[in-house]
């Protein structure tokens, strides 16, 4: 669970970032984001979650 919490802390810290660094490139991206078409949206989030899965593999088998 203490693994879980600090994840969900290091996600609200990068979107944090984000938002209070560049707000307009928040926007920007926010608006790109919309005129996606959804199967590339999938597409790249399938893929972010296998990175991360595998990142979090490699970390924890040492």
């Amino acid at each position: 669970m203490n693994d879980f919490l600090v994840g969900l802390g290091l996600v609200l810290v990068i979107e944090g970032l984000l938002w209070a660094l560049a707000p307009g490139l928040a926007f920007r991206l926010l608006e790109i984001a919309a005129t996606t078409p959804e199967q590339r949206l999938r597409t790249g989030g399938a893929i972010a979650v296998a990175a991360g899965v595998l990142l979090i593999w490699l970390v924890r088998r040492t």
